[in-house]
Formats: structure tokens, C-alpha cells, sequence
């Protein structure tokens, strides 16, 4: 059995980070915070950069990018305000926030942008091991089929920049162990980090992860998500499978998932050529 990850204790969890991220290139971090518990890593970015965008940030943060982990989020959430399952040691849960100038029309790439981006960093840092980590449209990231982290990407209006742009602020949650437990409980497949054997300390996971949402919002502003079509096609866990997409459990579209398209919507071929998907609930079909 493959050793258990370990969080360090808060403080030592921001410190380091803290000593590799505020020299970032060439974005510094100008707040980088850990902390026991807190309601929602992502609610709390999101207070902070409306206060910020309204002239009210008390707090005194420096520049964005900020990052904010907790060791137990209360009200943690994933999407469609899903309840995030956790207890204390058991899941790496932290959220940035960054700036970005995309218009409102580009922002649905972010989702599986931010997916994507954060399945390549997991596994640069868990090298062979990390063979197995697929993203799934849009933006969970699994291990095989089993679900290993859930990404929540929230944007606000940035009115301090000029000109006005949007804040995002994308927040993860990934399982370290209890992938038994998890699965017995949500009656599906889940998977944690040990199924990767991967020991490298968690900040290093953080720091990986964190800079590859920041490359990946850089990149996206440059060219569009056509720049990232090819990378997901690489990493696509549904590609080439039936799949359905449900809206509250009525079936909207079903058919053979076909990758992604240069707008980072869902593409499923039917017999009436490719349909784009950019919302819904992605089901696969047994076979």
C-alpha cells in the first residue's frame, strides 16, 4: 500500500509557497495564504477581489495573483453548487485568483482551460506515475475513470482595471486518500493521489499547479483556445466514447465525444454531424 500524502501544517504550507511563488515569473503572487478551515477558499477570493475592484479591500493584499488553501472547507463547493466532500487531511484544496482581459464571450474557455492546465501539471510533478491522469470535460481531472479533483471556475467583474476587465478565480480540490470510503459513499468510481505513488511534498503540487493556470491564462489571451485543442485531445478521457449530456437528468444530446473545439466547447458526433456542447452533465454510456 502506497504511503499516505501528508499536509504540512498550515503555516509551513505558506511559508512555503510563499518563498517560491512571490518570486514568480513574470507574475509574482502578492498574497499567498494557508489557513485551518475557512467556508470557501473560492468564496473568499471572490469577496476579496470585489472589495478590491470597489475600493473597499481592507485587507491590503498586494497585486493579484493571490492563492488561498485551507486544510477544511465548511462550505466548500463544486459545480452546479455541489457540496464539496472533505475532512481535515484528506483533500488539497486551494484557489487563485488572476486577472485576465478576455472579453465576457471567452470566458466559458476557462473551465476546461483551467482543467487542462491543471491535469499537465499533475502529471509533470508525478512523472511515470501520473500516466493514468486524463481530464474530463470540462475540467475534472481523473485517474482512469475514477474521478481524483474537481476545478471551480468563477469570474467577476474587475472595474479598478483599466480598462475594465474580469477577475477569475479557479479553486481545486483533490482526494489524498479515502478513495474507498468516497467511492462507497457517492456509489462511484472516485480516486485519490496515492494512486499515482507520487511523495513529492504538497506545496510542490500547489506551486505546479498554480503557475500552469497562469501560463494557461497568458497563452489563451494570446491565441485563443485554439492554442489548446491539440493538449486536450491528448489528455481527453471521453474521446471516442458514447457519451450523453444530461440537463437534470433529461438527456439533451448523446452520441460519440469528438474532443473539443477552438471555442473549448464539447464536441459529440451524431448522425447529424458534430454537435458543440458548452453546458451540461457529461455521462458515460456503458458499452
Amino acid at each position: 500500500m502506497p504511503d499516505l500524502p501528508q499536509l504540512p501544517a498550515p503555516d509551513s504550507m505558506a511559508t512555503a509557497l510563499r518563498e517560491r511563488l512571490a518570486g514568480a515569473f513574470p507574475y509574482p503572487f502578492g498574497q499567498v495564504d494557508w489557513v485551518e478551515q475557512t467556508g470557501s477558499t473560492n468564496a473568499d477570493l471572490l469577496a476579496r477581489a470585489r472589495a478590491r475592484s470597489n475600493g473597499a479591500d481592507s485587507a491590503k493584499a498586494g497585486a493579484k495573483p493571490w492563492l488561498l488553501g485551507a486544510h477544511l472547507q465548511q462550505t466548500g463547493r463544486g459545480r452546479a453548487g455541489r457540496a464539496w466532500q472533505n475532512r481535515p487531511g484528506a483533500a488539497l484544496m486551494f484557489s487563485c485568483a488572476f486577472d485576465t482581459p478576455l472579453a465576457a464571450a471567452s470566458l466559458p474557455v476557462l473551465s476546461p482551460l483551467a482543467g487542462l492546465a491543471a491535469c499537465e501539471a499533475l502529471r509533470a510533478v508525478a512523472g511515470l506515475g501520473g500516466d493514468g491522469l486524463r481530464v474530463k470535460w470540462p475540467n475534472d481531472v481523473q485517474w482512469g475513470d475514477a474521478k481524483l479533483a474537481g476545478i471551480l471556475v468563477e469570474t467577476t467583474r474587475n472595474l479598478a482595471a483599466r480598462p475594465a476587465s474580469h477577475t477569475v478565480v479557479i479553486g481545486m480540490g483533490m482526494n489524498l486518500c479515502d478513495a474507498d470510503r468516497l467511492s462507497s459513499e457517492l456509489g462511484r468510481d472516485i480516486a485519490d493521489w496515492t494512486a499515482t505513488r507520487c511523495l513529492a511534498p504538497m506545496s510542490d503540487i500547489v506551486h505546479a499547479v498554480a503557475l500552469a493556470w497562469q501560463a494557461a491564462l497568458d497563452e489563451v489571451a494570446r491565441n485563443g483556445f485554439e492554442a489548446f485543442v491539440e493538449r486536450f485531445r491528448r489528455l481527453d478521457a471521453l474521446a471516442g466514447r458514447h457519451i450523453r449530456v444530461l440537463d437534470r437528468g433529461a438527456v439533451l444530446h448523446h452520441g460519440i465525444a469528438a474532443g473539443a473545439d477552438a471555442h473549448g466547447r464539447l464536441l459529440i458526433r451524431t448522425d447529424a454531424g458534430d454537435i458543440p456542447v458548452s453546458v451540461g452533465e457529461i455521462s458515460v454510456r456503458a458499452t
